[in-house]
């Protein structure tokens, strides 16, 4: 099955210059890079990105730590496709935890769990196609990716710039 999945290098990532390790990993999957750009994240990206966490303990540590309070305040974010780009790219990041994920993974090779419990898991990689959807939209304008991977609208301020439908 051909789909697209979201991952973004977080900035524990990016300050600890994994950024080649963690692409080398992913070339893995024999997957293709249609989208990719450098974020600053705002509060409101960050909200809106986690607002399913809304209400656990931990949300606005995760929040700080998206936005980069605790390491660069970017992030690089990169929309992967083709066949089963969900599951193959869920497998090579592994567990969310980094001490549960497997020590070959990208998260049980560089991630960890701060003294004070933030978790530091270098990387996100949407859950299934319906977060991979609502977070590729969240992330990119249908511009900023090389390939019509989701319905648009025209825009009608006739500047061709492609809108999500």
């Amino acid at each position: 099955m051909l789909e697209q999945t979201l991952i973004l290098i977080k900035p524990d990532g990016l300050t600890k210059s994994l950024t080649g390790n963690i692409l080398t990993r992913l070339s893995e999957t024999k997957l293709e890079i249609i989208g990719a750009k450098m974020v600053r994240v705002s509060r409101e990206l960050a909200v809106e990105h986690y607002g399913a966490l809304k209400d656990e303990a931990f949300f606005e540590e995760l929040i700080s730590y998206i936005m980069g309070d605790y390491h660069k305040k970017k992030v690089m974010a990169l929309v992967y496709g083709g066949e089963d780009a969900i599951q193959k790219v869920r497998a090579i990041c592994g567990k969310t935890n980094p001490e549960e994920a497997d020590s070959v993974s990208i998260r049980g090779a560089y991630g960890r769990i701060t003294t004070k419990g933030v978790y530091e898991n270098v990387i996100h990689a949407s859950a299934n196609e319906e977060d991979a959807e609502r977070e590729i939209k969240l992330w990119f304008t249908p511009e900023d990716i090389i390939e019509d991977i989701y319905s648009t609208n025209k825009n009608e301020k006739n500047i061709k710039i492609k809108e999500w439908a």
